[in-house]
């Protein structure tokens, strides 16, 4: 009797002891370096980046500021002003050109070359938010107001169309090789699907139970579009093409940002929880194979696939000042 036992409990030993082994032995992020920004408070929201100046742009929402840092110095090196609470960031490299977006006036400024020198300003209307970039078209995606994306000449710098959503947008996403828009909109409870060429909505996917969809990224080898949803937090997986839901994993709380790790296969889910989550898909089921500490608050980031970074922006809080954390991704073996 003893030795029926023995050998299925050393068996369940053994498989346990593989699978969480790979997690337990190569960490996916390593905490490379704290950036501290200085004198900032409040909230921090999304990040651009400038790869050939290696320099990481923050949108520092609660100082009405966005800071300037200087990646290989590991130092801010310059902080424009004059915001009101911007939100998005957007780096076009062809055009060196810095886009940013502002919640509390609708503002959309833009900053052009080495120095950044002040293009110009256009009104969007009230809560200018996420930015999205047209590289091919040379065209921006700013989502705005009660219910809109605006279309924005890059290279001219000014609003040539808007598409029509029926709330607010949160997140959303270019798809690559096609014409279409993913959009969050957690006001309506759906994830608008939106034509480029026609500049209308040709679809909606219901999120069912779900609400507060706020972060979004594109898995474009798996065909699938990643949302992440605060209430209950689930990452939900979307057929690209369809909308039919893949599958549901749970994830971190108040998560605002989500980036694919294309070359690892890693799913990065930032949350202001305090926590990144890394997940990862194998044999047609996405699982959770580590959870790595960041900051209370920090929930906002930027995954660099050319630098090969995850930076973290964590507001003050506990004591601790505002800063940058530089996660390094560890290959495993």
């Amino acid at each position: 009797m003893q030795s029926r036992l023995i050998k299925p409990l050393m068996a369940l030993c053994a498989t346990v002891w593989v699978s969480m082994t790979p997690a337990a032995e190569h960490a996916p992020l390593t905490l490379e370096t704290k950036i501290p920004l200085g004198d900032v408070k409040g909230r921090i929201d999304h990040l651009a980046i400038d790869v050939a100046r290696r320099r990481l742009f923050v949108a520092e929402l609660g100082n009405d500021t966005v800071g300037v840092v200087d990646i290989d110095r590991r130092n801010v090196i310059r902080r424009l002003e004059g915001f009101d609470q911007p939100q998005g960031v957007a780096f076009l490299a062809q055009t060196e050109t810095l886009f940013v977006a502002n919640g509390g006036d609708g503002v959309l400024s833009a900053f052009r070359g080495p120095q950044l020198e002040p293009v110009g300003k256009l009104d969007l209307g009230g809560d200018a938010d996420n930015i999205r970039i047209d590289r091919d078209q040379e065209r921006i995606y700013v989502g705005a107001g009660s219910g809109s994306l605006s279309i924005i000449d890059a290279t001219a710098f000014k609003k040539v169309g808007g598409i029509e959503l029926k709330a607010h947008p949160e997140s959303f996403q270019l798809e690559g090789e096609g014409a279409r828009v993913y959009v969050n909109v957690p006001d309506a409870h759906e994830v608008a699907v939106v034509d480029r060429k026609t500049s209308r909505q040709i679809a909606s996917w219901p999120a069912a139970n779900l609400q507060s969809n706020y972060p979004m990224a594109l898995d474009s080898p798996r065909n699938r579009v990643l949302v992440a949803f605060r209430q209950p937090a689930r990452l939900v997986s979307f057929d690209a093409a369809s909308g039919a839901i893949k599958e549901r994993v749970e994830i971190c709380g108040d998560a605002d940002d989500v980036f694919v790790d294309a070359r690892r296969g890693y799913i990065y889910v930032v949350c202001g929880q305090g926590v990144v989550d890394v997940l990862a898909s194998q044999g047609g089921r996405t699982s959770r194979v580590a959870r790595v500490d960041s900051s209370p608050g920090a929930r906002t980031a930027l995954f660099s696939p050319e630098l090969d970074r995850l930076f973290v922006a964590a507001r003050a809080a506990g004591g601790e000042g505002a800063a940058v954390w530089v996660f390094r991704p560890v290959d495993g073996s």
